[in-house]
């Protein structure tokens, strides 16, 4: 998770506070979470896999 944070938000970005940095990880967990669509669950982001799976 952690390389996958840095290569798709850290490394692309410069952020100006600490503040402007904590608000993108936070931003970006939510989405890695919910909304990302991650080939170990079938091609399929989290919530239509929970949804898939209920």
């Amino acid at each position: 998770f952690w390389g996958t944070l840095k290569v798709e938000k850290y490394y692309l970005n410069k952020y100006e506070t600490y503040e402007a940095l904590k608000e993108a990880i936070d931003t970006y967990i939510w989405f890695y979470h919910n909304e990302r669509y991650q080939e170990r669950l079938n091609g399929l982001s989290p919530l239509e896999y929970r949804a898939q799976a209920a």
